[in-house]
């Protein structure tokens, strides 16, 4: 004899593991449309490395990782190339160093801080500055890509999960009779008296 059993808490956590695969799917969909939504609002066009390499994806709209990706790197070459090679922290020190050899020199903060060196170098800081906050906000986009698409490929996981427990928790289970001890297989025990 056979007949079908269900374990109930299996099939259970296999439907709640198909219902939070479905939830995280849908929640790391809002997340992709949402970020590309507002990348695209801002019009943000990859700007070109240096003219002779333009990069693969000059000229087209910041909507998505990999051209947020492309225009950060665009960003940090215009930069540093503003910078003459240093970043925001170098150009801190080396801010503080022309002030301390200025006020060595003799000068007051006023008259440091109308040095056409050190407005030079206070207004390259800031360009640098606002290129490093630039940067730091597509990172967190591309972040925010990368957490939705996670999100995304769990919940298709957590599905397929949840399927395989549904199956597994209907099975078929087989009975059979066993002869007594001292029966024939097949007699039925008044056969014997």
């Amino acid at each position: 004899m056979s007949s079908p059993t269900t374990n109930r808490s299996v099939k259970f956590i296999g439907q709640l593991m198909i219902m939070a695969g479905v939830l995280m799917i849908v929640a790391g969909g809002a997340t992709w449309f949402m970020v590309t939504t507002q990348l695209k609002a801002e019009n943000i066009t990859v700007a070109a490395v240096t003219p002779a390499n333009p990069g693969r994806f000059a000229g087209k709209p910041v909507a998505g990782p990999i051209t947020a990706y492309a225009q950060a790197d665009a960003i940090n070459h215009h930069s540093l190339d503003g910078a003459g090679g240093r970043t925001y922290a170098q150009l801190g020190n080396d801010a503080k160093a022309l002030q301390s050899k200025l006020a060595a020199g003799g000068l007051s903060k006023e008259e440091i801080a109308k040095d056409p060196d050190f407005v030079a170098l206070a207004a390259t800081r800031d360009v640098t500055m606002n290129a490093s906050f630039l940067r730091a906000s597509l990172f967190t986009s591309i972040v925010a890509f990368s957490v939705a698409a996670l999100a995304i490929g769990l919940g298709v996981l957590f599905m397929l999960l949840g399927v395989a427990l549904k199956k597994v928790s209907t099975s078929t289970v087989v009975t059979s009779v066993v002869p007594a001890a001292g029966e024939a297989a097949g007699e039925p025990a008044s056969a014997k008296a």
